[in-house]
Order: structure tokens, then sequence, then C-alpha cells
């Protein structure tokens, strides 16, 4: 035991002396500096160990000489008289001698940690477990406390009796005296059958009959004591039966008290840190019962509902609670920057259209993108409502669809998905230099068909970024804008319809025309004289082609009539990439 003791002691000492060495080279605040910002951190040598010197160091010196060590190794071997006694009596000095300093710095050094960093532990169960070690902790402590005044007060009880008889020898009570008084103090000092008329032993009663005082086996001393300060600290001492013995009830009163406060402290810490785990389900579970509550007193339509519910789920899944742009609007503008880079340059160049630009346009979109989310079935834009927004599709799959402004007998619809985008209205009217401030109508409507994630640049946004579109003079994001643009694929469609229509009836005319010009020269040949075999099957073979090329035109006029639209589509506004040059 004085080996171990003394080994475990001097590792605690290496690491209270590297504690000691680091203090003097720790920098400090200046106090005069704290009046704006964290202040000036003090780096010199002479100043730091100065302002150290006069704070705890005279305390961490008490609290690190290895004055254990000596006395365990050194003195005690080495003492004569009442070994036992002076043992006891140095080792009840020596403990106490230095762990009240010890204890003293407990709370300076946790404030200065979670001053310094805000909080002791990253995490929640780790905080959760700190403070149940230092309960047990001081379980601990109460248990040996309750050890050491159980010898005193039966080593009390040994000296009373002794006192009232004449032949009883002092030097009886230890290991190296006169051991002839052993029954009769045991008579006068009962302990398996207490009297309470001769010597109450109150609340040390219990370690006196259970025999970890006399025990050599320190793991059932040790484990005994623990149990004993942890049942009546979480019990508030409500089970001790003290005597009337001053200092034992002064020690009864200051468990009940330390109980209450360190079971407090305990509970409410650990309820704390385990909150901090669910603060964001608890408020997903505020959030839905408040929607909830607001859906039936607006009398919502079960579908609706639902909608609501799955957009909810959704945006919890991809966000777990956390408001992204309230996070990132509090970090500095170049770290916001660094991080929206890292989330967004990636799926950003996914978009054909942003492969070829440059870092710094890249930079300057990936600042002002911003997320948004859209479930199933929903509607992002309707033909016909003003465009606010740009979207850069990431993940889901859209149907775009458009009538050409309500125009009956025209419909076009196409799918899109991640690497589109849609509303390229907008960044027409953010190139133009002499737009107005009304936003673009809609060509299109555009509805997700399955959970969509996309970045949206928002009207202003996208009018900064189309400034710097104008000096790329790129002809190449030209075309990259009409070959992805649903506008321009559209309208090519239909420019690709009207020019096949046109040059299958070109086509038509021209055969009908040849074919006339046959049965002229044929009838030219057969001038004069009753028409030949050959020109009247010729004849009879070009009214037939001619009345069936007539009713298939006129059947198919009918049904262009009926689809296709007395106008063609509009030719979208191209992008005016070099409005600043000219």
């Amino acid at each position: 035991m004085e080996i171990t003791a003394g080994v475990l002691r001097s590792f605690t000492d290496i690491f209270y002396i590297i504690h000691i060495i680091f203090q003097f080279r720790t920098g400090f605040i200046a106090p005069s500096s704290r009046v704006f910002g964290r202040g000036v951190l003090v780096e010199d040598s002479l100043a730091i160990a100065k302002r150290y010197l006069k704070s705890y160091f005279v305390i961490d010196v008490l609290a690190v000489l290895p004055l254990p060590q000596v006395v365990i190794l050194i003195i005690i071997p080495q003492m004569r008289g009442l070994k036992s006694l002076n043992t006891k009596n140095l080792l009840t000095f020596i403990v106490l001698f230095q762990y009240l300093p010890r204890v003293f710095r407990i709370y300076p050094l946790y404030k200065e940690i979670t001053r310094t960093s805000g909080i002791l532990t990253e995490t929640a169960w780790a905080g959760a477990a700190f403070n149940l070690f230092l309960y047990m902790l001081a379980s601990h402590v109460f248990g040996a406390f309750w050890y050491l005044f159980s010898i005193e007060r039966e080593y009390t009880c040994w000296k009373d009796a002794c006192r009232n008889n004449t032949k009883c020898n002092p030097r009886s009570f230890y290991c190296d005296g006169d051991s002839s008084f052993s029954m009769f103090l045991n008579q006068s000092c009962p302990i398996q059958t207490p009297n309470t008329t001769l010597f109450n032993f109150g609340i040390f009663l219990n370690a006196l009959q259970s025999g970890v005082v006399e025990s050599e086996n320190f793991p059932e001393k040790f484990f005994y004591c623990f149990w004993w300060g942890l049942q009546n600290l979480s019990s508030l001492g409500q089970n001790l039966e003290t005597s009337t013995y001053v200092f034992e009830i002064c020690f009864a009163v200051f468990i009940s008290i330390s109980g209450l406060v360190l079971f407090s402290f305990l509970i409410g810490n650990m309820q704390t840190y385990l909150q901090s785990t669910t603060t964001r389900l608890e408020e997903m579970r505020v959030k839905r019962r408040d929607a909830e509550q607001w859906m039936s007193h607006r009398l919502l339509p079960e579908n609706l509902r639902e909608r609501i519910r799955r957009y909810e789920q959704y945006k919890w899944q991809e966000t777990r609670g956390v408001d992204e742009e309230n996070l990132l609007c509090n970090l500095p503008k170049d770290l916001r920057r660094d991080i929206k880079r890292h989330l967004c340059l990636a799926l950003l160049m996914r978009v054909p259209m942003f492969e070829k630009m440059d870092e710094q346009l890249l930079d300057a979109m990936c600042d002002r993108l911003k997320p948004v989310l859209y479930t199933e079935e929903s509607y992002i834009v309707r033909e016909g409502d003003p465009v606010d927004e740009m979207l850069f599709i990431m993940r889901g799959k859209l149907l775009t669809m458009t009538t050409n402004g309500g125009r009956t007998g025209f419909f076009n619809s196409e799918y899109i998905g991640a690497g589109d985008f849609c509303g390229e209205e907008l960044l027409t009217w953010a190139l133009d230099p002499h737009s107005s401030s009304n936003l673009p109508i809609s060509t299109r409507t555009v509805r997700a068909l399955t959970e969509v994630e996309a970045f949206a640049l928002v009207a202003d946004d996208l009018k900064f970024v189309a400034s710097q579109f104008r000096r790329l003079h790129s002809k190449q994001l030209r075309h990259t804008f009409r070959f992805y643009s649903q506008q321009w694929r559209t309208w090519a469609a239909c420019f690709i319809q009207a020019a096949w229509r046109r040059y299958s009836k070109k086509k038509l005319e021209e055969s009908l025309r040849e074919e006339e010009d046959r049965l002229q020269d044929a009838l030219a040949n057969a001038s004069g004289s009753s028409p030949s075999l050959g020109a009247t099957i010729y004849a009879s073979r070009f009214a037939a082609n001619a009345l069936r090329a007539l009713r298939r035109n006129r059947s198919r006029k009918t049904r262009v009539l009926e689809r296709v639209p007395p106008m063609l589509l509009q030719k979208p506004a191209e992008p005016d990439f070099t409005a600043e040059e000219q």
C-alpha cells in the first residue's frame, strides 16, 4: 500500500508540476484592454511570471510538495515511541494540509476553462459523465471521512473508559502497547451489542460493526465506505441516526446539505446536457403540434394538410432543424464564402451553363445561392405568374409545360432534373440594361414530380450576377444557354415543325406540278387523233392521285387548324451579353 500510494501520488504530482510550468508560459488578457473586443493578449514572460506569483503560485506549491511520499517512505520508518498513534496523526495532518489547497484550486480552474472555451466538454454525454464523476468523487470523500471519524469515535470511547479506571494504561490502545486491557475496553465500548448508556457511537456504529475498520482488505474498505457516502448523499442523510455529540451532528448536517446541493447540481446539469441532445427534436414536435392546431383551426382540406406535413418532414430530414441561413449569416464574409463554396461548388459545376465560368464569378454565385426544398406535386411556378427567382436543380425530377399563353390546341411538356435550370426569363430580364422594374412573366408551369433540392438566385442577386455575365463576351455561353433553355427548346421544336410543314407542302405542290406536266405532254403527243390507251391510263392515274392528295390535304388542313394556333410561338428574347460594350 505504501508503494502504490507513493507511485500514484508521484504521477499526480508530475502532472501538477507540468501545470505550474505552463502557468509561467501561458499569456493572459490585460484587464485594461477589455473595453472593446477580446482585449490584448500579454505574452511578456516577465509580466506572466509576476501575475502568477501574485495569484496562485503559493497554493500550487503547497499542493505539489511531495510531503506524503517523504512521510510514508522516510519519516514513518524512523519514528519511535507510539508509532501507530504518531503515524495516524501525522498522515491526517499531511493529507488535510495538501488536500485543502487542491480543493481550493478546483473552482478557479473550472471557471477559467469555461470562460476561455465557453464549454467544459464537447459532447452532452461527456458533460453528463463529468457531473456524475464529481458526484461519485464527493461520495468517496464523505465515505473516507466517515471511516476516519469512526476510528476517532472508538478512540474517544477508549479514552473515556480508561480515564475512569486508574489501572488502565493509554499505551494499550496501540499495537506496540500492553494488550491486557483489551477485554476491559471491549466491555466499556460494546460494538456488537451497543449500549447507548455507556457510549453512543451514532452514525459511526455501522463502520465498527461491519469490521471494515479492523479489516486489512483495502478493496473492501474502499468500496464499503464509498457505498455509504453515495447512499447517504443520495438520500440527503435521512437515514442517519446521530448521537448528541455536536461534531457528529454537524457532520450529518453537512452531509444532508451537501447531498441536497450536489444532487440538485447533478440532476440539473445532467438534464441540461441530455436535453441538449433532444432540443431539435422537441422543437420539431412543437412546430408540428402548432401546425396541426393551425390547420385544424383554419379548416384546411386534407390534401393541403398532407402537403404541409410532407414538407416539414422532408425539411427536417435535410436540415435536422438547423436554420442554415441564419447560421451562415452570423459568420464572417470570408468564412461564409468558403463554406458555401464547399457546399455549392461541386453541385453548381454540374450545371452545364456554369462549367466554363471563372473562379471569381463562381464564388459570387456560391455566396448568393440559397438552398430550397420542394415536396412531391408542388408547383414551383405557374404560367403567367411573375418570376422572382431562378432555380438550379441539384436533385429530383420536375415537369415543365406551357400552353403558349393559354392558346387552344397548343401544349408542350418536358422533364427536367439534376443539372437543369428553370426561370430563365429572369436571366433575360436581368441581362437587359434597359429592363423595367417589373419582373418578367413565366411562360411555363413547373411542377415537382419528386422531392426536389435546388439552389435559388433571387432577382436582385441575379441582377448582380448577370452584370458579371456581360463581361464574359462568350458566344459559347450564349449557345449553352440556348441549348438548355426550355423556352428555346420549345420555340425550336415549333420552328422545326412549321418548317417541316412548309417543306411538305412545297414537295406536294412540286409533285402535282410534275404530274400535270406529264399529262399535258401525253395529251400533246396524241393531238389530232383519239387519245391513246396510255394517255387515257395516265390521265386517270393523275386524276386519282390529285383527288387523293386533295382529300389528304383537306383533312390535314382541318386537323392543323384545330391543333395549331393561328400564330406561331414567339421567339424568346435572347440574353444580351454585349449590351455594356455597345
